[in-house]
């Protein structure tokens, strides 16, 4: 067999990665130009809506890229492990839940850094504790306290908590696989 059979046999030619890459945001960049072409006003239109969305969703996906920098650089799987891993005990608890409370900006920026702390040994639960805790909102406590009162803003501050705590334990219970035996 020769060079190109082996490529062809292991799934893409070597450039395949790069074009593979670069194909959506090029044909993305061709629809807008043919769109642009037959229907401009609309066009500019749609392209400043999606710049708005862009604008929005860059500060929370830097903020996460740093963090998962940061993370890389100085946490070790261990120290996450210790953390946030099945064993991290109220402590674990606390931290997933305070930084779900205090996160910002979409949630879908957020993921990567998640995926890369279940990789470092964060467990399921923590996760998803920390996802749960989202809806807490510390900095609009006065807001809700203002329109709401507060017996109402504290029972419902702590029932997401709870809820999350549960939500997370059952998140956790079923997503829990074996460990696999060698």
């Amino acid at each position: 067999m020769n060079r190109q059979d082996d490529t062809a046999a292991e799934g893409a030619p070597e450039g395949a990665g790069t074009w593979r890459l670069a194909g959506f945001p090029l044909a993305v960049v061709l629809l807008y130009v043919v769109l642009y072409v037959i229907m401009p006003d609309r066009t500019t239109r749609a392209l400043a809506a999606s710049g708005q969305i862009l604008v929005q969703v860059a500060l929370p996906l830097c903020i996460a890229f740093a963090l998962m920098v940061l993370l890389n650089l100085f946490v070790k799987p261990a120290h996450v492990s210790r953390f946030l891993g099945t064993g991290a005990g109220l402590k674990g608890v606390a931290i997933s839940t305070l930084a779900g409370a205090i996160s910002t900006g979409p949630i879908y920026a957020w993921y990567p850094l998640l995926k890369d702390l279940r990789e470092r040994g964060a467990s399921n639960f923590h996760v998803a504790n920390f996802l749960g805790n989202r809806a807490v909102k510390p900095f609009l406590l006065p807001v809700m306290v203002f329109y709401f009162g507060w017996p109402y803003t504290i029972v419902l501050n702590l029932l997401l908590i709870l809820g999350a705590i549960l939500m997370a334990s059952l998140v956790g219970l079923l997503t829990t696989r074996p460990a696999v035996q060698e």
